[in-house]
Formats: structure tokens, sequence, C-alpha cells
């Protein structure tokens, strides 16, 4: 992975692009950040087109010439997808491959066949953790929703006591861990080690699970007790690719549950591994950790993890060839959206950085009594509210704060990322698209779905922040 070194970014702060003082730089933030959210949410722009504009409104009101404006967001954009594109794509290809072949569907077979009714929102919050790994939210909803709508119906189960542990499970993946896009570009921005920040993320992706799923779904059940929407359950078993039709009837040839799951923990395994090696060994130059400098890097990681899942998934399921070049191809086409949006956010961030935003709060947070990592947080919560992207407001935040970063513990600098990924999760509404995602398969109401999801959404990034800041006083 392409970093961004904290001497970069504290030599591009050092010679802003702009003259401009605090104050019209505080106007230009406010400025290209209310420019993006009206494109988005009253416009409805897409996002990739809403931070390009924004970008050079940002440099416009700072008083940069338009050229260099452009330079940067052109540089931030390159390195942004130089640094996580290809994550992002693999990761793809991994989750396509954990779809199409049933190991998805083995994995939730599983759990579900040893999980007693008392346990079953333990169960959903389980499944949506291990299968949330390496896909990304949206697909993870479109491949749980069939089975939380079943188990509800055929359990006699509120539909928010299972729905809400499935969501939980597969949000607080999306916003806190590595190889989704939000945290990769954070770890890109502030320079954190992405091993540290994977450990970090799952110690505190736990307790913030436990208690915005199983625990909520509780509350949830009683405040909006639904029954699963029929016309869903009826959508949820029909397909029309008949590639998936075929691939669901051959039960035979779904890979076994010991073998998909050590395929899915397979990076996250080696990318631990690396971490481990860089604190006990803690010698650039001894061999060992030379070697697992190159095994453990994200993306010998995640490649490794798509070979593997070419035989233990895709063979294992009777795959041949062309099916699998066939999976990988139709894995990469709907991502472009998503890396564009990234992209386009890391051309806003170093267009935020050139232009000394961040020098600026590095010198106006100063004279604060404020915690950096819960500054990051209501950074980034603030964001969220205003676009409803968490991607959108964690990679502005990541630029906004990074400098903050230079003088920070590798342990703190991980710390940063999970502070401002828990606030990019902040009281999703009516401008995210994940709400009415959820809205509409769940058969709610918008008010409903504010009592439930937006709930949910909130407490995964309270319980999250304060994870944050009581590790931050032990580490």
């Amino acid at each position: 992975m392409t970093h961004l070194s904290v001497e970069m970014l504290a030599a591009d702060a050092a010679e802003p692009i702009t003259s401009a003082g605090h104050a019209q730089l505080g106007i230009a933030v406010l400025a290209g950040i209310a420019v993006i959210v009206l494109l988005i949410t009253k416009f409805k722009l897409h996002a990739f087109l809403s931070l390009i504009i924004g970008s050079l409104v940002l440099g416009a009101v700072a008083g940069a010439p338009l050229d260099k404006a452009i330079t940067s967001f052109s540089t931030g954009l390159g390195t942004t997808v130089a640094g996580t594109g290809v994550l992002i794509a693999l990761g793809a290809v991994l989750g396509k491959l954990l779809a199409d072949s049933g190991g998805a569907d083995r994995i939730v077979d599983t759990i579900l066949a040893k999980s007693g009714r008392r346990a079953m929102p333990w169960a959903m919050v389980l499944i949506a953790g291990i299968v949330g790994l390496p896909i990304f939210f949206e697909v993870g909803i479109v491949l749980l929703i069939p089975v939380v709508l079943l188990v509800a119906k055929r359990g006699n189960f509120s539909l928010m006591r299972i729905g809400i542990p499935a969501l939980a499970g597969l949000s607080v993946m999306h916003g806190l861990i590595p190889p989704h896009p939000g945290p990769l570009v954070a770890i890109d921005a502030v320079g954190a080690n992405l091993g540290i920040t994977l450990a970090l993320g799952v110690v505190v992706a736990i307790p913030t699970a436990i208690i915005a799923g199983p625990l909520f779904s509780r509350y949830a059940a009683r405040w909006v007790d639904i029954r699963p929407p029929e016309k869903m359950l009826h959508a949820s078993g029909e397909t029309s690719d008949p590639q998936a039709e075929r691939a669901s009837d051959e039960l035979a040839k779904r890979p076994g549950f010991g073998i998909t799951v050590a395929t899915v923990l397979l990076p996250v395994v080696m990318m631990l591994a690396k971490a481990l090696v860089d604190i006990v060994v803690d010698n650039p130059e001894h061999m060992v950790q030379r070697v697992f400098d190159v095994v453990g890097s994200p993306l010998i990681a995640l490649l490794t993890a798509v070979i593997v899942a070419m035989f233990t998934l895709g063979r294992a399921a009777g795959f041949t060839r062309g099916r699998i070049a066939s999976t990988v191809e139709k894995s990469l086409a709907p991502i472009a959206g998503v890396l564009l949006i990234v992209g386009a956010g890391g051309g806003f961030k170093q267009t935020l950085v050139d232009a000394g935003v961040g020098q600026m709060i590095l010198d106006v947070s100063k004279g604060w009594h404020l915690s950096t990592l819960l500054l990051a947080w209501l950074i980034a919560v603030a964001i969220r509210l205003a676009t409803g992207s968490a991607t959108v407001a964690t990679i502005s935040a990541a630029g906004l704060v990074a400098p903050l970063a230079a003088e920070m513990s590798t342990t703190h600098g991980a710390l940063l990322v999970l502070a401002i990924g828990s606030g990019s999760l902040f009281f999703s509404h009516v401008n995210d698209a994940g709400f009415w995602l959820v809205k509409e398969y769940f058969g709610m109401d918008v008010g409903q779905t504010l009592k439930t999801w937006s709930v949910m959404e909130t407490l995964i990034s309270v319980v999250g922040i304060v994870c944050v800041l009581l590790l931050s006083l032990v580490l």
C-alpha cells in the first residue's frame, strides 16, 4: 500500500498553495463542504462530481490559483486510488467468489444450525461480522437480507430482533475494519500502521457490535414490532442470474464451512502476523521482519486470499476456469463508482492539505483542551450528518486532522483512524443511501427506520469513540 508519509503531509502543510489567513481558510472549508452537501442532497448530483466541484470551490475561496487547485486535486485522486484502489478491487473479487460459490450460504447455514432460539440474535451478528469482513456494506445487505427474513419468518421473531444484529455487524465492519474503503483511506491519510489499526479495530468492533446489535435489538423490537414483508420474502427467493441459480442448486458442491472461514480470515491473519512481528522483532533490517513486511502487506495478503479462494471456493463449488474468470470480471464493474468517489474524496482531502487547512487546525487546536481523538470524531460526525456518506466523512475528516497525527505514537495513530471511522457512522438519516436501502428491504416507514436503523448507527458511533478513548488511556 502506498502511504502518504507524515513528513510529506507536514511539508505540504508548511508550503500551502495559498497565503490566506485562518479566517479565510475556515470560510473556504465551510464553503467547499457546503457545496458538496448541497450538490449531493438538494441537486442529487453524484458524489464524484460533487467532490470535484467542492474541491475547486474550496481552492477558489481560499485564494489559490485555479491551476494549483486542479493539480492538488489530481495529485490527491491519483495517490488515493494508487494506495487503495487495488485493495478495494481485490476485496470485491474475494467477496464475489464468497457469494457466488455458496461459501457465504455455508457460513450462514452452519452457524444457524448450531444456534438455539435465544442465541439467534448473537448468531446473526457473528454471521454478519464474518461475511462482512471482505465485502462492501451494500453487498452484505443483499447477501444477508434473505437469511434475515427467512429466520424471522420461520422462528416467528420480530424482524428487528434478527435484522438489527445483522446490520450492526455489517456496519461496524464497514466503518472500522480494513480492507473496507473508509478505514483504508484514513490509514493512508494519517500514515497509520495498518496491522495495528486492524488489531485495535477488532478490539473496538466486538463490544460495539454487541451493544448496538443483540443488546439494542431487544429495545428496537419493542419500539418497532414488525414482521418480514411478504413481497420481500418472495423477492429474496428469486434471482435473475442463471449462473447464481445453478450455483444455489448445487448445494452439495458448496465449499465446506472450515475452509470458507479460513479463506475469509486469511488476509486478516497475514496482516496481523506482520503487526505482531513488527512489535516483537522491532528491527526493520531483520530478515524475519523483512519477510513479514512483504507477506503481511495488504496487497500481498488480499492477492493471496483471492488466489486461494479461486481453489478453496471456486473450484470446490465446481466452477470451471471460465466461470471463475467470469466471476472476477463481474466483481469489478460494480466498484467503479466506489473507486471514483474514494479517489475524488482523496482529491478533496489533498486540496484541504495543500491549502494549509490541516496546519490551520493544528494551530487553532493548540489552545483547545480537547482530545485529538474526540476532535477527529466530532469533525467526522459533522460531515456525516451533512453529506450522509460515511466514506466522504472519513476521507474529509482524515484530511483535516492528518497533521495532528505527526506527533502521535503508532497506537494512537491507529486510534485516530478508528475515531474517524466511528464518527463517520453517526446517525444515518434521509440523505444516506443506506437509510433508504434498509427502509425498503425491511418494509418500514421513515419514522420506524429512524427509531431503529438511525439509532443503531448512532450507538455504534458513540460506543466506538468511547472504546477508542478508553484504549487511549491504557496504550
